[in-house]
């Protein structure tokens, strides 16, 4: 695998609806990262999964992972909670995460030149995909908090849901990522925790923005 030398490496993990993506969001732009959700790559997955439940295998899933781009990861449908769920369920097959786990390290160690490096956010990020990364963080809320942010995030998109729905697929979620036997959600002794609930979003970014600054101002560069 090729890999770009002193680029900017930064991992996040986080449980659904915690923030990360839009904190991985302001970051890469503030720093001119390449950003990757890398949840949507199993989203995508789970949703031809649902699609084509008779087509799917993992020669289907590899040719969707091979032929995947960033933009493919905005999709509306991506979002849904059903999707959502298959997907957790998907992620504990470990050649579904072999193929996924290509695609992701691609982007995070060979970002386009014109990016000065990568920022991926997920569940096993800091210690699967990126070990070296220069920034690890593990972005947290309370669950209470998280579904209320997913629950206004899936009405702004018009999708008929209750909040009680919302709660209980987010609880599913946190049980499957925690407890899957591959790669489970969980935090890095060299992660810095950031625990949203009560913070806004700025004031999140400059937290984060403030231990990244601080790190490059000392060494002169990453």
């Amino acid at each position: 695998m090729i890999k770009r030398k002193n680029i900017i490496k930064i991992a996040i993990d986080s449980p659904a609806a915690a923030g990360a993506g839009t904190l991985a969001k302001q970051i890469s732009k503030h720093y001119n990262l390449l950003y990757l959700d890398t949840g949507k790559a199993y989203r995508v997955l789970a949703l031809n999964k649902l699609r084509y439940p008779k087509k799917f295998n993992l020669n289907f899933a590899k040719k969707k992972i091979n032929n995947l781009k960033i933009e493919d990861l905005n999709k509306k449908e991506l979002l849904s909670n059903k999707v959502g769920a298959e997907a957790s369920l998907i992620a504990k097959s470990k050649s579904i995460r072999n193929i996924v786990n290509k695609f992701q390290l691609r982007f995070a160690y060979n970002p386009p030149k014109k990016f000065h490096g990568s920022c991926l956010d997920g569940r096993d990020i800091t210690y699967n995909i990126l070990p070296d990364a220069n920034f690890k963080f593990f972005i947290t809320a309370n669950i209470k908090t998280r579904a209320i942010r997913r629950y206004k995030e899936l009405k702004k998109l018009k999708m008929n849901i209750s909040f009680g729905e919302v709660l209980k697929s987010i609880k599913l979620r946190d049980k499957r990522d925690f407890t899957r036997k591959v790669a489970p959600l969980k935090k890095t002794k060299d992660s810095v925790l950031i625990n949203t609930t009560n913070l806004s979003k700025r004031a999140c970014f400059l937290k984060i923005k403030k231990i990244i600054d601080k790190k490059i101002l000392l060494n002169g560069n990453i």
